[in-house]
């Protein structure tokens, strides 16, 4: 199995890869106005959202060269505020990187406090770029960090677009199937709205393992409570409720090995190559390695990328490797 790891800026050694050589790419490139990684040329601290996606045009222009024609990039991206005329953001000890010593100003045409609306400004803009905008996959986190606002709702979403170098592309349907636990007679009594008397009712996996009885697996444990589910496979949705998770180190906005698994699953066969441009402290090569695929990666921090090195390092002596196919040339 190959992996190379790449420091340096992720436009420049992008330039460096092979032409069509990537099934997939999977990464979150740094958040507009949201952190300050301390290194000379970071994405992420442009004075206006418009310079900020250019930016991010050229670096996914050269990703989409790389990639195969039937390749695909599955992009996680979050949101931004304006600062709201604020020039810098108080020293975090939790979070040390959230301190910033710059905040650009507002851009022209909204106002302090607004959403700028990051995430769809991007995706339209690799669309007009030539990309397929396939789908928008929410990412719900159930334990979304407090936000001490009072005046809107705490946020617990990020979005992940799934776009495409061609109109065809690779992508195993049956590789993400995920589990359905359906009951065609749970009527709720006295209904007569949504769910009326005898009408069909889908609940989570969880609520009909307690209400029925039933092991992870949907096997039924008896007992005078009538069972009628079935269990099955179905085509997994566009809501992926995942919880996010730290890592040992000073990376504080790590992918969940979860959220990118099912990318990599459906992205990628065996023996194929992934690819991370923005690859921070590795999660997503890590799962790559996991799930016996290549990985190309790059950092700009060496920090970070001597720690995705060591990730990556133990995980491929944790999974012993076997030789496949390099199915990505």
């Amino acid at each position: 199995m190959k992996i190379e790891l790449l420091l340096g800026d992720a436009l420049e050694q992008l330039r460096t890869i092979d032409a069509e050589s990537v099934y997939t790419c999977v990464t979150s490139p740094p958040y507009y106005n949201l952190r300050d990684y301390g290194v000379a040329g970071q994405i992420g601290a442009e004075e206006t959202p418009e310079e900020y996606i250019n930016r991010l045009v050229q670096v996914f222009r050269e990703v989409r060269r790389v990639l195969r024609q039937d390749g695909t990039l599955w992009l996680n991206i979050g949101d931004s505020y304006t600062s709201g005329g604020r020039k810098t953001r108080d020293y975090d000890k939790k979070l040390p990187a959230r301190s910033m010593g710059y905040r650009p100003p507002t851009p022209d045409g909204l106002k302090p406090k607004d959403l700028i609306g990051i995430p769809w400004m991007l995706a339209f803009a690799l669309r007009s770029d030539g990309w397929y905008l396939r789908q928008d996959i929410i990412w719900n986190k159930p334990n979304a960090m407090p936000e001490s606002v009072k005046d809107r709702c705490t946020k617990s979403h990020e979005y992940i677009f799934l776009l495409a170098k061609s109109d065809r592309y690779y992508f195993d349907h049956a590789a993400i199937k995920e589990r359905r636990i359906s009951c065609k007679n749970d009527a709720v009594a006295g209904s007569r709205g949504a769910f009326g008397p005898r009408q069909t009712r889908l609940r989570g996996a969880g609520n009909l393992q307690k209400k029925y009885r039933l092991t992870p697996g949907g096997k039924h444990l008896g007992g005078n409570i009538p069972y009628n589910g079935e269990s099955e496979l179905r085509s997994k949705r566009d809501v992926w409720t995942v919880a996010t998770r730290g890592c040992k180190g000073n990376h504080f906005a790590v992918f969940p090995e979860q959220l990118i698994e099912p990318c990599i699953l459906a992205g990628c066969p065996e023996g194929g190559a992934v690819l991370d441009p923005f690859m921070g402290s590795g999660t997503t090569g890590v799962v790559a390695k996991r799930l016996r695929r290549n990985f190309v990666g790059c950092e700009i921090s060496p920090e970070y990328w001597e720690m995705a090195s060591a990730r990556i390092d133990t995980t491929m002596q944790e999974y012993p490797q076997i030789a496949i196919k390099d199915l990505s040339i």
